[in-house]
């Protein structure tokens, strides 16, 4: 039992008691005293560590250790320089900042921070400072120098680009001051990348639920919470801070894609100008030294509707001589024009040797071929219309991975984001507002593997 729990233990009288035999100066003390209010799991952990990932539920109070570890190290070291970053600037400031849990709120007023808001930055009186950044601008972290970085909510941070991943990149290659740099990363955990990446690694992890923090919670939200979402997907992540790999109901799961892995190293996928021919096409297994010729190799395309809507899904997926689809690139291409994406196509299939484009005429057929042709896309493309649903049209390709008839040659996290979430009955619980990288997997292994121009196999 903390000190605070005892506090709150006691009657109302003994409390009474207790504080007004304190002069103001211990009064303010006690209020301000983290280790008098913090629970053992908010403070710091033992030991020599780099990362320090607090996993745990809404309302867990992971925003108030996160700070205040902050301010425990900055009140004891001028020369500590802290990155603040959060998902983008608005949060940085509001949260990590100026919020009820911020830096200025959980210090007593005469040791608080200066806070120069146009400089993003904040200066303690012994000369210890934090910058704010946005991890929606990766690029501003690349370049300055840090001892100590407070990361909040990474699981919010925007991904569709890798921006998440670059962010996290930028700020530890410039964590380079200091005898010990660390960093602190607090979140309700998702299963993205950058989450997954952190709770598989180095970083010692804290995790807990939002009833470990009963002591400073309104009993209505408690039980309104465990009433709404007890025992749900929902409630599991959000209150109880499990890191859920797999949603449930989806076409997918991550232990069904990791079957099915083949490595990067293993396997040749890529054209060689010099030494293989189109008619000579292989891909070179060098663990089973053995090797597999591909019968065709197609590029499954998903136009976005506009140059400023969602994802242009371009996946390179080839048939085996051994009857089986492989998966060789996702060069899928964020927000960009026609003539962007067109390109992008034209260079994959260039790049592979690819026999046709599949790609989806639903957002203007016409368009979409003569954009293709415009790129100098010389191989015939196929346009296929969609009758049915995203979900729809994913289940018999769903299928075929079960049956351990696709591989994926190395790793398509933003793809197979997309693809475990995609819930059967129609609903879609993954990145983004539509799965378009899905989308395209499913036009190129259906051409390939259930399309009426299979190369037929002999059983």
């Amino acid at each position: 039992m903390t000190d605070a729990e005892f506090f709150a233990d006691s009657s109302a009288q003994e409390r009474r008691a207790l504080f007004f035999s304190l002069n103001r100066r211990q009064q303010q003390d006690v209020l301000y005293h983290w280790n008098f209010w913090a629970r053992p799991e908010q403070r710091p952990p033992a030991g020599d560590w780099s990362i320090w990932l607090i996993m745990a539920g809404r309302g867990f109070g992971k925003t108030r250790a996160g700070a205040e570890w902050v301010r425990q190290i900055a009140e004891c070291d001028g020369s500590a320089r802290f990155a603040l970053v959060s998902a983008n600037y608005a949060e940085t400031r509001t949260v990590m900042v100026e919020g009820e849990s911020g830096l200025l709120s959980i210090a007593p007023p005469k040791q608080r921070p200066n806070w120069e808001p146009s400089l993003k930055r904040l200066t303690w009186e012994n000369g210890a400072q934090a910058h704010l950044y946005s991890a929606a601008e990766p690029e501003g972290l690349r370049g300055p120098q840090h001892s100590h970085s407070w990361c909040d909510e990474i699981a919010k941070w925007l991904n569709n680009a890798g921006q998440a991943e670059a962010a996290w990149d930028n700020l530890k290659m410039g964590l380079r001051l200091g005898y010990r740099p660390q960093m602190v990363a607090t979140t309700t955990p998702r299963p993205v990348p950058l989450v997954r990446a952190l709770a598989g690694g180095e970083a010692v992890i804290t995790r807990g639920r939002t009833q470990d923090n009963d002591l400073h919670l309104p009993v209505a939200f408690l039980t309104a919470m465990e009433g709404d979402y007890g025992g749900t997907r929902l409630g599991r992540q959000e209150l109880d801070g499990e890191l859920i790999e797999d949603f449930e109901g989806a076409l997918w799961t991550r232990a069904m894609i990791e079957e099915c892995r083949v490595s990067r190293n293993a396997v040749r996928v890529e054209r060689s100008r010099d030494t293989l021919a189109p008619s000579n096409r292989s891909l070179d297994f060098a663990r089973d030294e053995r090797e597999v010729g591909f019968a065709r190799i197609v590029i499954g395309v998903d136009p976005p509707a506009s140059a400023k809507g969602d994802a242009c899904g371009i996946i390179v997926a080839g048939l085996g001589a051994d009857g089986k689809a492989y998966v060789l690139a996702d060069t899928s291409v964020e927000k960009a024009s026609p003539e962007t994406w067109a390109r992008k196509v034209a260079d994959a299939a260039d790049r592979y040797d690819a026999d046709r484009v599949i790609a989806e005429a639903n957002q203007g057929g016409a368009m979409v071929k003569s954009v293709l042709h415009a790129a100098k896309i010389s191989l015939p493309v196929k346009l296929v219309h969609a009758s049915r649903g995203k979900v729809a049209r994913a289940e018999p390709v769903a299928a075929l991975y079960e049956n351990g008839r696709v591989h994926h040659v190395g790793a398509f996290p933003q793809l197979e984001d997309e693809m475990c979430g995609l819930l059967v009955g129609g609903g879609y619980e993954g990145p983004g507002r539509s799965p378009d990288r899905a989308d395209a997997l499913v036009w190129a292994l259906t051409e390939l593997m259930l399309g009426k121009s299979r190369v037929p196999r002999v059983r």
